[in-house]
């Protein structure tokens, strides 16, 4: 490791620019994607911002650790899928789980309602085909001025890239699960 000198002078000037709604997506083959984007939420709630999360990948039904922190935080947290597609029974039916809920987040976004929108492994049904692209670029597009969304997970699509405000790729340099270490209740789920 290197020692460095704490910088004494500020080593950015201040934004003069206008306060509005963001599109903040987290990206790559890193972990924390989604652990960042819960994090915004919980920053915005202490705040006393209205916040609304989608997991496009979770059932309806998921009980993990941050729903049961969200439910006593009286955070809405929904599932909108039926996990992932190696779980799934009917791919079909996955796909058009995809669709139903991605109508109801895009509601949630247009309505206005909520400071900050957290759509969560949105980036899977985009890439499978199962979401249209050009309705979500549309939508982030559309969404009243004062609105935030976030958009997780991996290879998110190009276009939205472009369009986001802020970009972050997770890079995954080490991971336990590569070294035989299971998942483990309270870190991944």
């Amino acid at each position: 490791m290197q020692i460095e000198t704490p910088p004494t002078a500020k080593p950015y000037e201040k934004p003069e620019g206008e306060r509005r709604g963001l599109v903040i997506v987290n990206t790559g083959d890193g972990k924390g994607k989604s652990t960042a984007a819960f994090g915004l939420a919980l920053r915005a709630h202490g705040r006393a911002k209205p916040v609304r999360i989608f997991q496009f990948m979770k059932v309806p039904s998921a009980r993990f650790g941050e729903h049961r922190m969200f439910e006593q935080l009286g955070i809405p947290i929904e599932g909108l899928g039926d996990g992932f597609s190696w779980k799934s029974q009917d791919l079909e039916r996955s796909a058009q789980l995809a669709r139903d809920g991605w109508q109801t987040a895009r509601a949630a976004i247009l309505s206005g309602e909520y400071f900050l929108v957290v759509l969560d492994e949105i980036t899977y049904p985009l890439i499978y085909g199962w979401l249209p692209l050009q309705d979500v670029l549309d939508t982030l597009r559309q969404r009243p001025r004062e609105v935030h969304v976030c958009l997780t997970g991996r290879r998110c699509p190009p276009e939205i890239v472009e369009l986001a405000d802020t970009v972050t790729e997770m890079a995954m340099v080490k991971h336990a699960f590569k070294a035989g270490v299971p998942a483990q209740r309270g870190i991944e789920d």
